[in-house]
């Protein structure tokens, strides 16, 4: 499925003439009387719910789940890295505050997601022109919709106001809604993702409800995977074990050959992927290459380089391992120079050089696809069968130390990279442990995951000061109270329980 169909639901507007018989007949505004009467009423409200991880109209790809949503997973880590100033650089130097923009826009967006989710929910359940199973595939997709929106919430801002279909059938539009906690949001995660497990097929292939195989739904898989990755962040580690477990004993997934192969604008679908945003150049492109490309490159023209890495992560990739080199460490401009890493921090470059203060990655800009183009066709892996292999090995280290099944895991996703296998025996529970965030790291930057793992492995204020010390910054991050961002300053000022107090930097 890599077009995702907007379902608007406008108000209608009255217009009163003094001939009747001149008045016309609007018969494409989809209200309440009108709307959700078939089955494809019903699949354009889904597919509504999808076009919101990254926009809805190809002049906004640029949202939630394809480019602003880093700016608080991996920019306010000691991985990613953004020199142009304002909000972005606020969140890379991990000094946010209620008034940043970049905040207020994930928040928004991600509602909006979740309000498109509820209103599907609640319509599609009181339809009766659809069976049984068609009415149970489309709440599943719009339940897991929804808890992959919570579940990135509650990463960022931890209890948050929890919006359902049940406000839509009595609602509330002058009440200031309270926060719920984030158990509370997780109880309702796990039911529903429960739901979806047992609804959603294994794949959409000889599907009656879908029969054109649409890659890019929700799937089986895609919501254990979820769900598996909850119970990680719960500190379940036996049930998140089981879960992963259940996922690799499926045989649907495996990895992609190649780890450059596995984000090339070519490669739409693959076995690795479980759960992705899909994207086709111009048509309902994104603008993950111009965030991610690199400055005035010879092979990839006019791109910002907003979306960057530091040096220090740069340099950490082993030479043997294949994703040291998904990076634009040196090249010679079209501004006529030479652009590289700076020999020591502050020196002045000679004449005909720029030293560049952090590294583009080709994750999102390899130079084989719509280089050309303006909305470029990169899609983005919200899910993948690396993470199921190595959360599994995660959570298996914290049951009971390293073992040869956990090393194994490990190890599947290196030699993949053809990075050196790790051996058992140099391992102890907290050493593999940080391993394990370490190869996360290496594995899954600028895929919306940094900033959670390393406070679900208790070391986000060890490692972002330690690399904010090594660039002259004074320590920023103190937990807990920087442990979730502040609300955003619009989102407070009109509901005073979103409270900022103990949150702000």
């Amino acid at each position: 499925m890599k077009k995702y169909i907007l379902l608007l639901i406008p108000v209608v507007i009255l217009q009163f003439s003094c001939n009747k018989n001149l008045d016309p007949k609007v018969v494409s505004s989809l209200t309440s009387v009108n709307a959700f009467l078939t089955e494809s009423d019903a699949i354009a409200a889904v597919n509504a719910v999808y076009a919101r991880l990254k926009g809805p109209s190809i002049t906004d790809n640029y949202d939630y789940w394809t480019v602003r949503h880093f700016a608080l997973t991996d920019i306010p880590t000691d991985i990613g890295n953004c020199s142009y100033g304002g909000d972005p650089g606020q969140l890379s130097l991990s000094k946010w505050n209620s008034a940043n923009g970049l905040l207020a826009e994930d928040w928004r967006q991600i509602y909006k997601l979740i309000a498109d989710a509820n209103s599907a929910i609640y319509n599609i359940s009181a339809m009766t022109t659809i069976t049984a199973a068609q009415k149970a595939q489309f709440l599943a997709e719009a339940k897991f919709l929804r808890a992959v929106a919570y579940m990135d919430l509650t990463d960022a801002w931890g209890p948050v106001v929890l919006a359902t279909e049940a406000n839509l059938a009595n609602p509330n539009y002058l009440s200031q809604a309270p926060v719920t906690s984030v158990a509370g949001i997780e109880t309702l995660l796990i039911s529903e993702l429960q739901y979806s497990i047992n609804v959603l097929p294994v794949s959409y292939a000889n599907n009656t409800i879908y029969p054109s195989n649409d890659p890019g739904r929700a799937t089986k898989g895609a919501a254990m995977t979820l769900l598996g990755k909850l119970y990680l962040r719960q500190h379940q580690w036996q049930k998140s074990a089981d879960m992963m477990q259940q996922v690799i004993s499926a045989g649907t997934y495996q990895l992609f050959p190649s780890y450059q192969g596995l984000f090339l604008e070519s490669n739409k679908w693959c076995s690795e992927n479980i759960f992705s945003v899909l994207s086709d150049a111009n048509v309902n492109g994104t603008e993950l290459m111009n965030h991610f490309g690199p400055l005035v490159h010879p092979a990839i023209p006019n791109r910002w380089q907003y979306y960057a890495v530091t040096w220090s992560f740069y340099h950490s990739f082993a030479a043997n391992d294949d994703r040291g080199g998904e990076f634009f460490p040196k090249y010679n401009g079209t501004d006529g120079l030479l652009h590289e890493e700076a020999p020591t921090p502050g020196a002045t470059p000679p004449a005909g050089v720029l030293y560049m203060p952090n590294v583009a990655t080709s994750k999102y800009a390899d130079s084989t696809g719509s280089v050309n183009v303006y909305y470029d066709g990169h899609s983005v892996d919200i899910l993948r069968y690396a993470d199921v292999l190595l959360s599994r090995a995660e959570a298996l280290n914290e049951l009971n130390g390293p073992s040869a099944e956990s090393i194994g895991l490990i190890n599947q996703v290196r030699q993949r990279s053809h990075a050196t296998p790790l051996v058992l025996g140099n391992y102890t529970q907290t050493s593999l442990r940080l391993a394990i965030l370490q190869e996360r790291g290496w594995e899954f930057f600028y895929e919306g995951k940094r900033r959670a793992d390393l406070l679900r492995m208790g070391q986000y204020d060890v490692i972002v000061n330690a690399y904010l010390k090594s660039i002259g910054q004074t320590n920023t991050i103190s937990l807990p109270k920087d442990q979730y961002f502040s609300y955003p300053l619009n989102q407070a000022q009109l509901n005073p329980n979103l409270s900022n107090a103990g949150r702000e930097q």
